[in-house]
């Protein structure tokens, strides 16, 4: 197992969010994260990340007990996560932005060799290579944020939100470079509301609620459960 969360329940203060929470991610596959607002979605990823701790229960990789790591040794491992948003940097340049994603590189050849590979995912990227980050289109600065991510050569790369706020071509383009992502051998955890194309491309899926999970299981079944439609697909 790459990732895995047992019997989490943590939160923010004395404000709980997460409720006894179990979930895990293999090698090279897609898991999608389905909920509303407010579900506890971003909290999840938080936790993976070392942003907050478990109050009880624990998060690993790789069997490996994250609780001890500060967020950026949580990177250096293998995981990167693309916040929700997308968060860039708005007064650097590309360039800077994925430099910062960078920042575990020592030698120049490798950084050359993962920038090229995610100039082969974005080209638009590199003709904007030293435009200011905050004056890039909404699509854009989210091709950035996956792309700066990614220039840590994660294992495991978290996604929060990524179709946000974007128009249905631009969403297109994004999903398609997530599954390519994907086929090049990295796992995704996607978090995402809009849950009928988070199940179109992930394969498993679980569903939280209140900061519970509600449903789980293979993305055919939730997407075929009456409970998903009618609560997320707005089948009756």
């Amino acid at each position: 197992m790459l990732l895995s969360i047992k019997n989490v329940t943590a939160g923010y203060e004395k404000a709980q969010v997460l409720k006894d929470i179990t979930l895990d991610v293999e090698a090279k596959e897609i898991v999608a994260l389905l909920g509303a607002n407010g579900a506890g979605k971003t909290t999840t990823l938080q936790c993976i990340a070392g942003v907050i701790k478990p109050w009880i229960g624990s998060v690993s990789l790789r069997n490996r007990d994250l609780a001890p790591f500060a967020p950026y040794q949580i990177v250096a491992m293998g995981i990167s996560c693309c916040p929700e948003g997308r968060d860039v940097f708005a007064n650097l340049s590309v360039y800077e932005n994925l430099r910062i994603g960078a920042y575990l590189i020592r030698g120049a050849k490798e950084f050359r060799a993962r920038l090229d590979r995610v100039y082969s995912l974005f080209p638009r990227l590199q003709q904007r290579l030293n435009q200011l980050s905050g004056s890039l289109s909404g699509g854009e600065q989210q091709m950035l944020a996956i792309a700066r991510a990614l220039m840590a050569n994660p294992e495991l790369l978290l996604l929060d939100e990524p179709s946000l706020g974007l128009a249905p071509i631009l969403v297109e383009s994004i999903y398609n470079t997530i599954q390519e992502i994907n086929a090049a051998g990295k796992a995704i955890l996607l978090v995402e509301q809009n849950v009928g194309l988070a199940l179109e491309v992930s394969s498993r899926g679980y569903v939280l609620e209140k900061g519970e999970i509600r449903l789980s299981g293979p993305s055919p079944e939730l997407q075929d459960s009456e409970y998903v439609k009618a609560s997320y697909l707005g089948i009756a």
